[in-house]
């Protein structure tokens, strides 16, 4: 666990990478694995939110509390969390071959929110205290 924290660069790496692929027109995914731009590979198959964005967002979230330790950083990682998840998906309104939908939305939320609660429970009742 301490490697995300000594490495903050990873952290900052795959923001990087996730806001490339947010924001390139078409998808990057699919050019590289169909050969098509216009294809979005799924994971899963979405129920009322989008599986994909679930998944990057719950992930990006949990080496974001790795990474992060202090209670001013994890203040400010919940905001930037947050405001990134929504922003994000709000350029897909001006960028070509992309669309927004409210679904991504709430799957990038929802993955943040998923992460919170957790991250919340394991400290209220101590499960990895001594």
């Amino acid at each position: 666990m301490n490697f995300f924290s000594k490495y903050k660069i990873v952290f900052i790496s795959i923001n990087f990478s996730l806001i490339f692929l947010y924001l390139f027109p078409g998808s990057l995914i699919g050019q590289v694995f169909y050969g098509n731009k216009k294809i979005q590979p799924q994971i899963t198959p979405d129920f009322i939110i989008s599986s994909n964005h679930f998944y990057v967002f719950f992930l990006i979230s949990i080496i974001g509390f790795l990474t992060f330790n202090k209670i001013n950083q994890i203040k400010i990682l919940i905001i930037y969390l947050i405001v990134i998840s929504i922003v994000l998906e709000l350029l897909h309104l001006i960028i070509p071959e992309r669309t927004f939908q409210w679904s991504d939305i709430f799957g990038n939320l929802i993955g943040v929110a998923v992460v919170i609660l957790i991250r919340n429970l394991i400290n209220k009742y101590g499960v990895f205290k001594k």
